[in-house]
This record gives structure tokens, C-alpha cells and sequence, in this order.
């Protein structure tokens, strides 16, 4: 089976962010609320793609169902949003008109559009799509809390990429403890006993606990908004 378990990128230290800052130009940040002065950012670490991203061009909020027939995946509801700023002046502000993707397995551990040993979803695009940056910088997404398939943890992969062509992939997290409330729920019993935590993935011992997803319990599921920032010469 293809796996999505090869880590690329780490966490830098101070000086290491320094030097990204001034040779790259390129980072990623979480900031604190918007306004805040001198924000303390640290850099958040990339992580692979993997796999199973496709570019379906699918510009919806509400990715749960199969634009082909109309099918949507049943599981815990999240509320998922990203918050992503750029960082200028001293300060972390919203970047609007960023492209944000999503993607992530069914509650049973299945990508769709893909093919792997368990089969093949080929023409399937559910629990996949994008949404643009307002002017706060959101993007919203109506999903599902993932399910999890051998070899990794619970995990949701993104991409953001700017107008000016800067581009930056890495994944979201769970708390292991909110995870086992969700695995306890149907449909998630139908995947069997989930073998691996978030320790034992080695992705997530790559920066993992930088790329925590904080969730609060709303609307029978779950919500969480993730706060990143970037900087670009290229941004906007």
C-alpha cells in the first residue's frame, strides 16, 4: 500500500529560522491574534504531500460529498478552518486570496480518486476540495474527523498556495485522547481497533506537536481553526 510516511522538512532552531527568513524567503508561521505587536511566530515544519493529493480543482466548503453522484460520507462532523496570515511590518496580518487545499481518508481509512491494494475509489473526489482566503484570512471547510489507515496516524494533509506563486504543504493533527472518543462511534467501528498514536508515527515525531489541530466539541462533531503565517517576496 502507498504510504505518506516519508517526513520532509523539520523544526528549525531560532538561528536556522533567521537564515530561512533572510536566504529563502519562504516560511511558515503561527502567529498569535491578529494585531497583536511582534508577534512571537515559530516556524511550523512541512511535511510531505504524499501519495494521494489529486488536482481536482473542486472550489467548495462542504467537502463530505462526491460531486459525481451526490453521496456524502458519514462520520463525526468537523468544522475546519485555516487562518493564514502573512508576516510584514513587524507583524502577522491576513492574507486574502490565498488557495487552500484540503484532503484527507474516509472514516474507514480510504482516499478518494486513488488506487491501493484495498481497491480502487478512481473517479471519486469526496472529503477533497479547496476555498480561497477572505479578507481575515480565513478558509472554512465542512468535513468529517478523519479516519486512519495503516501506518500513520489521524491526520489532515493542506496546501496553501499564493497569488504570487508561494506554496506550502504539510498536515493537521489530533489529540490522541479526542481521537479515541471518535474511534469508539460508528462508522469509525467498522475499521477495527486503530493501532498506531501519534508517538509512534514517525511524520508526527518530525514536528507533530507544532501541527496540532485544538478542536472543541460543537454541533455533535468537533471545530477547530489552525493559525499559520507566510512570508514571501513572492506573496500576494
Amino acid at each position: 500500500m502507498p504510504t505518506d510516511d516519508t517526513p520532509i522538512g523539520r523544526v528549525l532552531s531560532r538561528r536556522e529560522v533567521v537564515a530561512l527568513l533572510g536566504v529563502s524567503g519562504l516560511a511558515l508561521l503561527a502567529g498569535r491574534a491578529w494585531g497583536q505587536p511582534a508577534p512571537a511566530c515559530v516556524v511550523r515544519p512541512a511535511q510531505t504531500e504524499g501519495p494521494y493529493f489529486v488536482e481536482e480543482r473542486l472550489n467548495r466548503s462542504d467537502i463530505r460529498s462526491d460531486p459525481a453522484t451526490g453521496a456524502v460520507k458519514g462520520g463525526v462532523p468537523l468544522q475546519l478552518a485555516f487562518q493564514v496570515s502573512q508576516l510584514a511590518g513587524g507583524g502577522c496580518t491576513p492574507l486574502s486570496g490565498a488557495q487552500v487545499d484540503v484532503w484527507h481518508c474516509d472514516a474507514l481509512g480510504a482516499y478518494s480518486d486513488t488506487r491501493d491494494p484495498r481497491g480502487s475509489t478512481v473517479g471519486q473526489k469526496f472529503l477533497r476540495g479547496y476555498q480561497v482566503t477572505d479578507d481575515a484570512g480565513l478558509a472554512r471547510f465542512t468535513t468529517i474527523y478523519p479516519g486512519w489507515y495503516q501506518g500513520r496516524a489521524v491526520h489532515v494533509h493542506f496546501k496553501v498556495r499564493t497569488q504570487g506563486g508561494a506554496e506550502f504543504t504539510s498536515q493537521v493533527y489530533f489529540d490522541d485522547a479526542v481521537t479515541d472518543r471518535v474511534a469508539a462511534q460508528a462508522p469509525y467501528t467498522g475499521r477495527g481497533q486503530r493501532r498506531l498514536r501519534n508517538d509512534d508515527d514517525g511524520l508526527f515525531r518530525s514536528g507533530g506537536r507544532q501541527l496540532l489541530l485544538p478542536v472543541t466539541e460543537r454541533d455533535s462533531g468537533y471545530a477547530g481553526t489552525f493559525a499559520l503565517a507566510l512570508t514571501s517576496g513572492r506573496t500576494g
